[in-house]
């Protein structure tokens, strides 16, 4: 070969490995996530997992950080008046809806109005807020009485574009399979119920932070082992669950690959016993005492949980919330549950092995569980079987569970909170008990005036110091009164590909979070 064919040859390389970068820098960075949260319905308002995805798309007014404080989102900063009457939101003036149109303090102010009409959920915004208004770049917020929870409760609806949604009368029946209009750094492009894969891009007119990533896809598994292998096999880049974990008995087996590095925070949500507080002999404290001390709480923590937690404390909240106190450990004690039940008037006066009531009666009871926690249930019911109560085992989908629990057909029920639902209402757990409350998973039992007035304290407090004051208490309250067990405090596991990095996570939602989509990236 000559001299110039040499020339030639080594600019053709120079060209084709130019070209080669030049396409390798071009393609396209997805980031896939699996998930068993499966939207049924592209509907924003209308399907529950959806509207969790689109806080991506549409972000709420506030967030939750990682360390559970509370800071704007689509609002820039906050403020409240020293009564706690008057809230008001700086909108963050650097926002644009992914058609080009500004979000404005208006489309905010329409939101609320829109779904506390429309929107069954946020329905008590209209008896809390008497006037939502504009000031400048602010929404500002006039309620009707003090609520220290309107900051919490903004982290969770998604704001709209009030020239799409002006004009939708029913939007918990509305679907839009995309490209949905949006105003976050990510778009819903497309949603494909068929294929189970949610597909969002880069909304081309946001100007916040620049995501390090081009495009999310999120795929639907109602199979874990189907979602697992999808992980193992490189289908998938990371896992989530809203208030969820990734399945304890596969952990190991992804750790053994080396390939994956796990998020791992303790649970604000927990699994619980709760009590049918308006029938004997669930109301009757000594009882709910004694089926406290027949649990062996280490026993179902190492088979529901594989001791990915620990034994729970009688103060029901757990250590990852804010403002926690450290009461007294639940104990298994199945010889102290008979001597208390005994006490209380419950003998075993024929000697057919099953207690009766002080009236003569056996005490038969009825245990009312989802289906979802059928494991647990059954050991619950053989622990308090053995301190000499008959329990019947009914185990039902979560819509049977809805139905019975509202017509307080059970005596005992296993259920679970979730993050949210631990913050809801009055804070830690109060919204399950509190009977002024209504919902699909909240027991709506607790009536007990000392307690409704401990959740209306705390609502009305103004300061960081009286919420610690009321918090105590109510975890004392919880500790002497025991209207619900929990039966383990865990913690949530969720694995993502080495190949990723920047991953953060918040008590609220996990990893699916505005801010850990602008930090991810792919590092190989």
């Amino acid at each position: 070969m000559n001299i110039m064919h040499k020339k030639i040859a080594i600019l053709v390389l120079i060209l084709a490995t130019t070209a080669i970068l030049q396409c390798a820098s071009a393609e396209e960075t997805v980031l896939r996530i699996g998930t068993q949260d499966v939207v049924k319905s592209a509907s924003l308002l209308g399907d529950s997992s959806m509207g969790v995805f689109a806080h991506l798309s549409n972000p709420p007014l506030m967030k939750m950080n990682p360390d559970g404080t509370l800071s704007g989102q689509t609002a820039k900063s906050y403020s409240v008046s020293e009564d706690g009457m008057t809230w008001r939101f700086e909108i963050d003036d650097n926002l644009y809806w992914s058609d080009g149109t500004k979000l404005t303090p208006e489309d905010v102010k329409f939101t609320f109005e829109y779904i506390s009409e429309k929107y069954p959920p946020a329905g008590w915004i209209k008896n809390t807020v008497d006037e939502i208004s504009v000031d400048g770049n602010a929404v500002v917020f006039k309620l009707n009485k003090p609520y220290s929870r309107l900051n919490l409760e903004f982290t969770t609806y998604n704001i709209l574009p009030k020239h799409v949604w002006e004009n939708i009368e029913k939007p918990t029946e509305y679907t839009n399979e995309g490209p949905m209009i949006g105003c976050g750094p990510f778009v819903i492009e497309k949603t494909d119920l068929g294929a189970g894969v949610i597909y969002f891009k880069r909304n081309p007119y946001w100007k916040g932070k620049e995501p390090k990533i081009d495009s999310i896809e999120l795929h639907m598994y109602e199979n874990a082992d189907v979602l697992s292998m999808a992980l193992e096999k490189g289908d998938v880049d990371a896992y989530y669950k809203y208030a969820g974990t990734y399945p304890y008995t596969g952990i190991q087996k992804l750790k053994d690959t080396g390939n994956f590095d796990f998020v791992e925070k303790d649970n604000v949500g927990l699994v619980f016993l709760g009590f049918n507080l308006n029938k004997e002999p669930m109301s009757d404290l000594q009882f709910r005492e004694a089926m406290a001390y027949a649990i062996n709480y280490t026993e179902i923590l190492k088979i529901d949980a594989l001791g990915y937690g620990s034994v729970p404390n009688r103060g029901f909240v757990p250590p990852s919330m804010a403002y926690f106190k450290d009461t007294p450990a639940l104990k298994y004690d199945p010889k102290k549950a008979r001597e208390s039940l005994e006490e209380a008037g419950y003998r075993d006066g024929n000697g057919n092995g099953i207690l009766e009531d002080p009236s003569g009666n056996d005490v038969k009871l009825l245990l009312l569980a989802r289906s979802k926690f059928q494991r647990v249930a059954e050991l619950v019911k053989e622990y308090i079987s053995a301190v000499g109560i008959d329990v019947e085992l009914k185990v039902v989908d979560d819509a049977t569970w809805i139905k019975l629990k509202d017509e307080y057909q059970y005596d005992l029920t296993i259920t679970r909170t979730t993050p949210w639902g631990m913050m809801m209402h009055a804070n830690w757990g109060t919204g399950y008990f509190d009977s002024r409350r209504t919902g699909e998973g909240v027991l709506h039992v607790l009536s007990d005036p000392e307690f409704q007035k401990l959740c209306d304290d705390i609502l009305a407090a103004t300061s960081d110091e009286e919420l610690e004051e009321y918090a105590y208490m109510l975890q004392d309250y919880y500790a002497e009164n025991l209207p619900g067990i929990a039966l383990y405090w865990n913690k949530v596991f969720t694995p993502y590909n080495k190949r990723w990095t920047g991953w953060n996570s918040d008590p609220l939602y996990g990893i699916y979070n505005l801010d850990n989509f602008l930090n991810v990236e792919r590092v190989a």
